[in-house]
């Protein structure tokens, strides 16, 4: 892994304030790589790379591949089978040469082979064109922004706002959607002159006109066969799975595991429990300090035969308030994810053993486990076998309970569940996950009357997928709205800016296409979600795993915000600092503020949302200061 940057000048030549740039921003993502750094240049092109060392040969220098530039960030897991398939006769050192040689063999059409996580600039001076590439999922994160006639591009929002002249003008559209989503949507980032690449799309540059284009290079595909049975599927996505973690596992040295308690981190521990060439294991768990958001009853029951190296990271309020600013200086955008904290905290414990971390996320969008999809399927049969007068009077009830803080706690099931029946299936998909209604967003930044509804995003996307069956639509949005621009940002910066690499075997274009064959009757059998993971990895998991729900990580903010985070909220929530940002009501913050703390409403999340933001605009918009949170490595 590493952090990748480039500035491409079409048709004029780079100067040294280019290679200064690069430079630059080298340093701003030295945490990325803090092993090695090179850059190189050509006629029109300056690559920057720093690279973190998780294997043999992952520093070693690129031999010369006849005018052919990379700068490259990933982990390409099928590499030794690609090699086989298409070099059988040569040695091939790093994923870089591969990709290069592939290139040579095919052009860019050899992107639909590989499986992993990867981003990259290839320049091709003999025909003078560059291409900026990102993974089939946006696992690798990858920006740009174009100031005059010269291209930038790098791993994370910080090394851009180095490029002179970029200016950091709000993106307002995207934050009213971020109060939807409590995370900037794919494709977006919160300054307008910079511009994320989604995954599964490159931008293909002319560096002799300038002319570039951006183009999508792969789609996700269901096509069900509606032969297969449950018995035919068992063991082969048993052994798939099996082969999705190998090829995952760090090429050398301890491995490291994200270990949750659920049953996609449960499993991955119970399959690497049998590997032979697993020497060293180390398991890291947030002990989350409040009861109802506690999992440590079930990691204690997979991780106890590996209690010398297994690690709980307390995650209480104090650590949650030290923590708040240096996470966000790696962050680079407001995120109200919850889990993000939590993360951050885990990967500084993880740094002192390990420089991989193995995750489960992925696990619950390739087996269809988020319980939006169980509601979907509910919504359906509720909308018609209930009346609407008797759907009307639960919604009523539902509204009437009392606040209730815990997490996912009757009130609030009962409330998103009733109210999000009456929608569309997208609508009401984005609706159970929502922090804030569209008419309480509008009171909350006023001058956001001409920005369409961000349902509306959901709606469109949903409505130009080719799939009859409304579960793949939305398997495909989760994918690339949640997994890409929620759980990656977290993923990706949270760990890397302890220098550790993520690999997420759940989410491997190998195993996820496995999927895509297999009939949605057998992915979500009724309310049962990831029925055929379960069936195929029972071995490898206790009864009490087996037979728990999802729960998922997150912070009990709504709980805290009542006591040890009162003094922090009211402090980055107050009226003069809501106002310098210029785009909250002060006087609606308030109110959401009063609403909660005399629990008329929980408004924990939204709460949450705005607090980061203003936090977030403190170190990025009006100063600099994230520059002094950061740990430079060169």
């Amino acid at each position: 892994m590493s952090g990748i940057c480039a500035v491409l000048f079409p048709g004029a030549v780079v100067d040294d304030d280019d290679r200064c740039v690069v430079h630059a921003m080298s340093q701003l993502q030295s945490h990325r790589g803090p092993d090695f750094v090179w850059i190189t240049d050509g006629p029109s092109f300056v690559l920057g790379n720093s690279l973190l060392q998780t294997g043999p040969n992952a520093t070693e220098k690129l031999p010369d591949m006849q005018q052919i530039h990379i700068t490259y960030d990933g982990h390409i897991t099928n590499r030794n089978q690609l090699q086989q398939q298409f070099f059988s006769s040569s040695t091939i050192k790093s994923d870089e040469e591969l990709i290069v040689l592939l290139y040579q063999k095919m052009g860019m059409d050899f992107l639909v082979h590989l499986s992993g996580q990867f981003a990259f600039v290839l320049v091709d001076q003999r025909l003078n064109k560059c291409w900026v590439v990102r993974d089939h999922f946006g696992m690798r994160p990858l920006f740009w922004a174009q100031c005059g006639n010269r291209f930038y591009v790098a791993s994370e929002i910080k090394a851009l706002l180095e490029v002179p002249g970029l200016e950091r003008t709000l993106d307002r559209e995207s934050i009213y959607h971020y109060f939807t989503l409590a995370y900037i949507p794919r494709g977006m980032t919160p300054f307008k002159q910079i511009h994320e690449l989604p995954g599964s799309q490159l931008i293909e540059i002319d560096l002799n006109s300038g002319q570039h284009s951006q183009q999508q290079y792969y789609k996700i595909q269901y096509d069900p066969d509606p032969t297969l049975s449950e018995r035919d599927l068992i063991e082969p996505l048993k052994q798939a799975i099996i082969d999705s973690v190998q090829r995952n596992l760090p090429a050398s040295g301890p491995v490291g595991l994200m270990f949750s308690g659920g049953f996609d981190t449960s499993s991955i521990l119970g399959i690497i429990k049998t590997l032979p060439q697993v020497e060293q294991l180390y398991t890291y768990s947030v002990l989350m300090q409040e009861p109802s958001f506690d999992e440590s009853k079930f990691q204690d029951a997979m991780a106890v035969p590996n209690r010398n190296r297994h690690h709980q990271i307390l995650v209480g309020p104090r650590e949650v308030e030290d923590a708040l600013f240096k996470h966000l200086a790696y962050l680079d955008e407001p995120s109200g994810d919850g889990a993000t904290i939590p993360f951050f905290l885990l990967a500084k414990q993880a740094a002192k053993d390990v420089r991989v971390l193995i995750s489960g996320e992925g696990g619950d969008e390739t087996f269809n486990a988020p319980e939006t999809h169980s509601a979907n399927w509910a919504r359906r049969y509720y909308r018609r076998l209930v009346p609407k007068p008797v759907r009307d009077a639960a919604h009523w009830t539902a509204h009437a309970l009392p606040c209730n803080y815990k997490k996912l706690s009757l009130e609030f099931v009962a409330k998103r569940f009733t109210e999000g029946a009456e929608m569309g299936v997208p609508e009401s998909h984005i609706h159970w996950r929502h922090v804030l209604p569209e008419h309480d967003k509008l009171l909350l930044m006023p001058d956001s009357q001409d920005f369409a509804s961000t349902a509306s995003i959901f709606r469109n996307m949903y409505d130009a997928l080719p799939f009859e069956d409304e579960l793949n639509r939305l398997s495909v949005i989760d994918i690339r709205q949640y997994f890409e621009g929620d759980l990656m940002v977290k993923n990706d910066r949270m760990l890397m800016a302890h220098s550790i690499q993520p690999n997420l075997p759940f989410m491997d274009r190998i195993l996820l296409e496995s999927m895509l064959k297999i009939p949605v009757n057998l992915r979500l059998y009724g309310l049962k979600r990831r029925r055929l993971q379960k069936l195929a990895l029972r071995e490898f998991v206790p009864s009490r795993i087996y037979k728990r729900p999802n729960m998922g990580l997150e912070m009990p903010h709504s709980i805290w915000f009542l006591g040890p985070l009162r003094s922090l909220a009211e402090s980055l929530l107050a009226p003069d600092k809501v106002a310098n940002l210029g785009i909250l009501d002060p006087a609606f913050v308030t109110k959401l503020w009063d609403d909660h703390v005399n629990k008329r409403r929980d408004n924990g999340r939204a709460l949450w949302s705005i607090l980061i933001l203003v936090a977030w605009f403190d170190l990025f918009v009006a100063s600099e200061r994230y520059k002094d949170e950061l740990v430079r490595r060169f």
